[in-house]
């Protein structure tokens, strides 16, 4: 491999390595202001991203669990995508790329792609719903802005791990025939 290349994969990994940091702590953030709003809601103000559902919570406990989940768990699964895109990187060997892990890890990146762009679909949908019951929606509706551009990235990337496997079985049965 080239130092050019060499340059730029190492490039992108301290980039995916800045986004997983950067993504960690947001989950962090919103999982910390999940409790407080539960515990100490007016200390909430003071808190990360300021995400006060208080008056969701106060109308109905339900539809702030709800969106609340909804928060937790597409952070959460941003964080995780790029910890396996992480994992992938440092156990990928460049001279020889196509090997069963590197196709599965391709597959799980795809997987989880395409479930946080789902599930910012849902809810998205649910954020609709609730504010046409009367909820104010408005700070909210930021955590699940990029659905569709998910979804459609899951699909790309769930054909590549497809031809990535296909790479794999082909490399592999050459393999046996030398």
């Amino acid at each position: 491999m080239s130092k050019t290349n060499n340059f730029v994969f190492w490039g992108l990994y301290i980039v995916a390595w800045l986004i997983f940091v950067g993504l960690s702590i947001e989950a962090g953030g919103l999982i910390v202001n999940f409790f407080f709003s539960l515990y100490k809601p007016e200390f909430v103000q003071n808190l990360y991203e300021k995400l006060d559902l208080s008056e969701i919570y106060n109308s109905s406990r339900s539809a702030f669990f709800g969106i609340y989940s909804f928060i937790l768990t597409i952070s959460i699964l941003k964080a995780f995508l790029f910890y396996i895109v992480i994992r992938l990187m440092q156990k990928m060997d460049l001279s020889k790329p196509f090997s069963t892990f590197v196709a599965t890890q391709i597959k799980l990146i795809s997987y989880y792609t395409l479930s946080i762009g789902l599930l910012s679909s849902i809810a998205s949908q649910f954020a609709r719903y609730l504010m046409h019951h009367g909820f104010v929606t408005d700070n909210i509706n930021r955590f699940w802005t990029d659905g569709q551009a998910f979804i459609l990235m899951g699909a790309v990337i769930y054909i590549i791990a497809t031809i990535f496997k296909k790479g794999v079985d082909i490399q592999d049965e050459n393999d046996l025939t030398v």
